[in-house]
């Protein structure tokens, strides 16, 4: 134990400051497990939905010098490519569905109508032949 005043309050202060870094330590692995068992469920909408709240409590934690930056980011890309993997692979019903919604919203009379735009090339500049003397 230290003598001086100002050592003993260092100890307090790192005590203090350990438990709230333990807290929030904690909390970040508990909403990255949450992300990780809602991709297992295969809820993937409500994973994507709630990604955000993570990577700002990643963030937070980043700028607080909890975790290392490079750290946070590696979580980021790690969760964000754990989301995308589960949606490309989420079951062929719930993509079908969501195209047919996507195709019902678009006017399909305006589409009709339109003329085709017909893509043609420049033409070519006439080479002009020079008489070597």
């Amino acid at each position: 134990m230290p003598n001086i005043k100002s050592a003993k309050k260092r100890v307090v202060v790192n005590q203090k400051k350990t438990e709230q870094n333990k807290s929030i330590r904690s909390a970040l692995r508990t909403d990255i497990k949450k992300i990780e068992l809602l991709i297992k469920e295969g809820k993937v909408a409500e994973a994507k939905a709630n990604l955000s709240s993570v990577f700002a409590s990643i963030d937070s934690a980043s700028s607080k010098n909890i975790i290392h930056k490079n750290n946070a980011a590696n979580k980021k890309a790690r969760l964000s490519r754990l989301v995308y993997v589960a949606e490309v692979n989420a079951p062929a019903e719930v993509k079908v569905a969501e195209v047919k919604e996507e195709v019902k919203t678009e006017p399909v009379a305006e589409v009709a109508n339109e003329e085709p735009v017909k893509k043609t090339r420049k033409p070519r500049a006439k080479k002009t032949e020079t008489v070597a003397e």
